[in-house]
């Protein structure tokens, strides 16, 4: 095997098409450019620049570089070591959701206002009022986030509540999904 040096942005970009825990960069590399082992490579071509006028890199680059930022930080999350660290589910759900309010406090706002279940008030300003809404509910507070959540629930619970701020959030549906799929 060979070793090869790449810059962060680099790194972070193959990082953020990883489709599950523990794939190789190699593995990510050759599935991205559809390169197969014992597959000859092509001859280089001179890259080409895309043409883009602009005002459409100004209209267009923008709110979509926000986007995949937000999505690569997801992502990079699931391979960190410290999300792999985590061998309970409440600990990689309270990482989840301190990764969200992060990128997008307000639209995490949003999202949690209207989460709670039928008896239960999933996430408050502070431990007291959650503790008001259910009992047993082992409320703690989202590191680094003015919230207070209940963890007192099952696995599929948590994951239908990162799901509903995700969404809201307007996350990919497929990433809301792997990372359930994580918790």
């Amino acid at each position: 095997m060979k070793t090869i040096e790449v810059d962060e942005e680099l790194y972070r970009y193959i990082a953020s098409h990883t489709q599950h825990i523990g794939e190789s960069a190699s593995d990510i590399l050759r599935r991205m450019l559809k390169f197969t082992a014992g597959q000859h490579a092509p001859v280089a071509a001179a890259p080409v620049a895309p043409v883009v006028s602009v005002s459409q890199e100004t209209e267009v680059s923008k709110p979509t570089t926000r986007a995949q930022d937000r999505v690569r930080a997801v992502r990079e999350l699931l391979l960190s070591d410290e999300y792999a660290e985590q061998n309970k589910a409440v600990n990689r759900f309270m990482l989840i959701l301190s990764t969200l309010y992060r990128l997008d406090p307000d639209a995490f706002a949003e999202a949690t206002a209207s989460l709670q279940g039928r008896t239960r008030v999933y996430f408050a300003a502070d431990e007291q009022t959650l503790l008001q809404h259910g009992t047993h509910t082992k409320p703690k507070h989202v590191p680094g986030t003015p919230y207070w959540v209940i963890t007192n629930t099952n696995t599929g619970r948590k994951c239908s509540m990162v799901e509903h701020i995700m969404l809201a959030m307007q996350f990919p549906p497929e990433l809301s999904d792997k990372v359930c799929g994580t918790i």
